[in-house]
C-alpha cells in the first residue's frame, strides 16, 4: 500500500484506527486477555460508562477483534473474548502501554512545563 494513500480523507486506514486505537478499545482488549463477561469487564476499566462500553464492545465485534457468546441459564449471560486478530494487538498494543509507563515521567514533567509557561503567558 503507498503510504500517502493513508493521508487522504477517504482511507479506510483512518476510520480504523480511530476505531481500535482509541483509549477504551485498547484496555477492553486488555482486560479481554480472558473470556470475560459485560460486567466484569465494566468493573475492571474504572471510569466507563455503560453506554460508552456496550458501544466499544459493538465496535470491536464489528471490526473481527472480539466474539460475543451467549451463555445458557437464567439469567442469560453474555461473554466476550479475543479472536485471532484480536490477539494479535496484544504485541503492538503491550509496547505502545510499555513505551507509555516508561515515559510517563517525561512526559508530565514536559506537560508540566509547558502548563506553567502557557499560564504565564495569559
Amino acid at each position: 500500500m503507498n503510504n500517502d494513500v493513508v493521508h487522504r480523507v477517504d482511507c479506510p486506514s483512518r476510520v480504523i484506527l480511530d476505531q481500535i486505537a482509541d483509549k477504551w478499545s485498547m484496555l477492553v482488549l486488555a482486560v479481554l486477555s480472558e473470556p470475560r463477561r459485560f460486567n466484569e469487564i465494566k468493573r475492571l476499566l474504572e471510569g466507563i460508562t455503560q453506554r460508552v462500553l456496550t458501544q466499544t464492545l459493538r465496535r470491536l465485534e464489528r471490526n473481527g477483534m472480539i466474539t460475543r457468546r451467549v451463555l445458557p441459564g437464567r439469567p442469560l449471560g453474555v461473554e466476550y473474548s479475543l479472536t485471532p486478530l484480536g490477539r494479535s494487538l496484544q504485541g503492538p498494543f503491550g509496547e505502545l502501554y510499555d513505551w507509555t509507563v516508561s515515559n510517563m515521567d517525561a512526559i508530565q514533567a514536559f506537560q508540566r512545563a509547558y502548563d506553567s509557561r502557557t499560564e504565564q503567558s495569559t
